[in-house]
Order: C-alpha cells, then structure tokens, then sequence
C-alpha cells in the first residue's frame, strides 16, 4: 500500500509538468541549451580544468553541483509555486539582493576573478555572483511596482517616470562601482522593456535614451580601459597582443571552424589562447567545434525561446504575469545577444555569461528559477 501511495504522488508529480500544463515547445528548448551548456563544458573547460585543478572535467562537475542541481531545485520550487504570490515578497527580495551587491566591497568577503572587477561574494568557502541574482529579485520588484502603480501614474513624470529612474539608478550605481558593465546594460535594457509595455510614455523613454548616451561618454571619459574596449571593438587590428588579444582570439576561434567545425573536442584555441574559455568565450569554442551550422541551430533555439515566451506573455490575463513573462524572455534574449554579438565582433566585449551554457554556477541556478516561473505562467494561462 505505501508504494501504491509513493508512484501515486510521483504521477502526480510528473503529470503536473505534461504538455496539457505547460509549453514544452518553450521549456523543451531551455532544456536543451542546459544540456548542450553541460556537453560543451566537458570539452571547452577541459585544459584549463587540468591546468589548474588536475582535473579535466572540473568545469562541468562544479556546473553541475553548483548551478544545475540548485538551479533544477529552483525550477521545480517556482513551477509550482503561484508566482503571483511572488508580488508582497518582491521589496524583502529587493532589498536582501541590494545588500549582497554591497557587501562585495567589504574586504574578506568580496572578490574579483580579475584587476579591475569586484563582483563575488565568498561566504563559508562558496562563491556566488549577486549581479545574477539582482538580475531577478530587481525585475520582480519593477514588475510588482508598476502593476500597483497603474498606467495613468506610470505615464506621469513626478508619480511614475522620476521614480522609475531613481529606483533603477540605485541598482545601476551599484553595478557602476564594481564596474559590471554588462550586467548593468541587461538591467537597463530590461526595466526599459517592461516599462515601456506597462505604459511608459515614449517622450519620457527618449529622454533617458540621451541620458544614458551622455553618462556611457562621462563613464568612458573616467575609466580609460572603457575607452579602450570601444576602440578596439571598432579596430580590434591596433593592438593584438594587449587589449585586443581577446576579440582577435575569438574571431580566430569562430573563423576557424568554417561550416561543420573542427570536431568536438577538438579546439586548439581553448588550449590557453582564449581568454574565459569556459565562460564568457564559450560560444567560440562553439563555433570552432561544432561549426557554423550547429552555432547558427544555438541562435535559433535562443530566438525560438523568445518567439514562443512572447506569445506565452501575450495570453496572459494580468498584466503582473504579462510583464514578468516579457521582462524574463528580454533578459535572455538581451543577455545571449550581448554574448553572441561581442564572440562574433559586432558589440564590444561586456564580459557577460551566455545565459544556460557559459560557466558560472549562479548564473545557471537564477536562468533556472526564472524559467521556473515561466512554468508556473503557463501553466497558470492554461488552467485559466
């Protein structure tokens, strides 16, 4: 009798995830940019594992236990959890994100992987990322606090756009000070994106526009290693050796694997040419590996997940669902193009992760537990 009980509530389990609940053309598609994510890690983190672990598949198994596992728990917790709900926790989630994004710059706790970025958090021998987290807890909160603001206060300049600004320039500064770029240009791009479908006046959108081109020149003016990285997304050719090593690394690397690629496994530039070969490079040895036919079917699947999490916002009958929904799906589709885009030499290099491939364990986990509440949208859409 007790197995009759456990394979009962294990259909039941199971059940809950089948076509008739959610959209396995969308999470189908996610699942499997996870899978490939954790196939390409076994071969492009491979010599930098050994080098410096004595372990070849370092990459992968780190992924596995701390992004995949935790994320895999996130996924099936917010699945099934009204993400409705998710609106009265939206301001705690806030504001304990704010506080991890400060606490990397107290000594013995922050860190940084390289000279110039502090953007870790070490607490009890485990790393984790907060800019990742921000990523969601902020988007929850913009989303929360528009829908309780309405369309007419949105759309007004002292009830709905000043306060939209002053909210985003606190997240923003923060990431300003580590500097983290990248993320910061996902945030703003984001909260851009769901402002302007929750009802935000076009006037108001442009203004911050010419805002934002004013402070990336004053950002570029102080910070000459910002200078640098434009001037070599435009003439990557000037300095091959320092600054434009990267760039010129990964254009080798994506023009190296022509049509079908080299063969799995068998990449030359992930043997210590590439730089973060198994994070933010990873799409290179994409290409080199596999060729321009399996990267361009990556592409694909990234704009097949945002065609189909679009039409899941758009049969959305709240506008809180509706607004999550597209702010998710903008943060990917942003992110993976940011990525792609920098690999290939038509953006300059922002340093960000290639959403649910690249390296980085919270990074995975968050990608996950927002694709978690996506299920529950779906299936909260298709229950009615």
């Amino acid at each position: 009798m007790k197995n009759k009980g456990i394979f009962k509530k294990l259909f039941s389990f199971f059940s809950y995830y089948s076509s008739d609940n959610i959209d396995w053309y969308l999470f189908g598609s996610i699942a499997f940019l996870v899978i490939f994510g954790l196939v390409m890690l076994s071969s492009a983190g491979a010599p930098d594992g050994f080098r410096n672990f004595g372990d070849s598949y370092w990459h992968v198994k780190h992924q596995l236990i701390f992004g995949f596992l935790p994320g895999l728990v996130c996924f099936f917790f917010f699945s099934r959890f009204d993400h409705r709900k998710l609106k009265k926790l939206a301001l705690p989630l806030l504001i304990f994100s704010i506080v991890l994004l400060v606490l990397v710059f107290v000594p013995g706790i922050g860190s940084s992987n390289d000279t110039i970025a502090r953007s870790w958090l070490n607490i009890f021998g485990f790393s984790i990322q907060p800019a990742e987290i921000v990523k969601l807890t902020y988007l929850l909160f913009l989303v929360a606090w528009l829908v309780g603001k309405g369309e007419k206060k949105i759309q007004d300049l002292h009830y709905g756009f000043l306060p939209f600004i002053f909210i985003l320039l606190v997240v923003v500064g923060l990431l300003m000070l580590q500097p983290d770029f990248g993320t910061m240009s996902i945030i703003l791009f984001t909260s851009l994106a769901v402002y302007f479908v929750a009802g935000g006046r076009f006037l108001h959108m442009l203004w911050l526009s010419l805002v934002g081109v004013g402070g990336l020149a004053v950002m570029v003016k102080i910070s000459p290693y910002r200078l640098a990285r434009l001037t070599t997304f435009l003439h990557p050719e000037l300095d091959p050796n320092g600054i434009g090593y990267h760039i010129n690394q990964a254009l080798l690397a994506v023009g190296s694997g022509s049509w079908l690629g080299r063969g799995f496994g068998h990449s030359r530039q992930k043997f210590a040419y590439l730089p973060e070969v198994a994070g933010d490079s990873i799409f290179a040895v994409v290409a080199e590996e596999l060729g321009f036919v399996i990267s361009a079917i990556v592409v694909l699947v990234f704009m097949f997940v945002a065609i189909r999490g679009f039409k899941l916002a758009n049969q959305c009958k709240d506008q809180f669902s509706r607004l999550l929904a597209i702010g998710i799906i903008t943060w990917f589709l942003f992110q993976a193009f940011l990525n792609i885009g920098a690999i290939i030499g038509i953006l300059p290099l922002t340093g960000v992760p290639l959403p649910f491939i690249s390296f980085g364990g919270t990074s995975l986990t968050m990608c996950l537990a927002a694709t978690g509440i996506l299920a529950n949208i779906s299936y909260q859409n298709r229950k009615g």
